[in-house]
């Protein structure tokens, strides 16, 4: 069950270059528990990131990823000192339903001649400093930082490219410090290589899909995803 799991976030965030883990973890936490669900999900995670940061290496748009990281890096030790003094799940409601509402007016959009592109820059920048915060304090600041991104970064591989270095980044950091702390036990890794042959299926099928998706359509499949992440985390 975990497996086919694995391959249908992984196949999504094949095509997208996000979502993986916040679609997968509810469901990879009732089969496996929260202790191995999350290591194992990080490690996979990190694995797709890195399948796709080097297929797709010339479509990183260094500037910016530069950006995303500056603005972020702005937010993260805020969020890291405020662990604990602010009620998880009642800030993990407001995130998902600012995504809903950000992902419905994507969706929408076309049909209501909505212009994504008239979002201020100033939002947009507040955006990346709240991702930081949340990615500090509960670990789920990504969404917004897509939502900046899918503004910034229009074209289909320059975002997927870009958003997956970060993860890459991010979560290299992280599996460093499960390392060091000696979470990353022998029951994680086995279930990691069980779990692998599934990534590899999600990965190569969701970037076929990536590859003969039009833009327009990849945008709605960008929103659809934000849109069910931002589901998620009433859980």
């Amino acid at each position: 069950m975990l497996g086919c799991v694995v391959l249908m976030t992984h196949f999504l965030e094949g095509i997208t270059g996000f979502g993986c883990t916040v679609l997968a973890l509810p469901f990879a936490i009732l089969l496996v528990g929260t202790k191995q669900a999350v290591p194992v999900l990080l490690v996979l995670a990190l694995f797709l990131a890195a399948y796709i940061v080097w297929i797709d290496r010339q479509r990183i748009v260094w500037r910016e990823f530069g950006r995303i990281v500056i603005w972020v890096g702005l937010g993260l030790p805020v969020g890291l000192f405020a662990f604990g003094a602010f009620d998880e799940g009642v800030l993990r409601s407001i995130l998902g339903a600012f995504m809903v509402l950000v992902a419905v007016r994507g969706l929408l959009s076309k049909w209501l001649a909505l212009d994504e592109k008239r979002v201020p820059a100033w939002i947009l920048r507040l955006m990346l400093i709240a991702g930081g915060f949340f990615h500090g304090a509960f670990s789920s600041g990504g969404p917004l930082v897509v939502i900046y991104a899918r503004h910034a970064l229009p074209h289909k591989s320059h975002f997927r490219a870009t958003i997956s270095l970060l993860w890459l980044s991010l979560n290299s950091v992280m599996l460093v410090q499960g390392v060091v702390s000696g979470r990353m036990t022998a029951e994680i890794w086995e279930i990691i290589g069980v779990c692998v042959p599934f990534l590899v299926v999600g990965a190569l099928a969701g970037n076929w899909a990536h590859r003969h998706i039009q833009d327009r359509y990849f945008s709605q499949i960008v929103y659809g995803v934000l849109f069910a992440s931002g589901l998620f985390m009433f859980r």
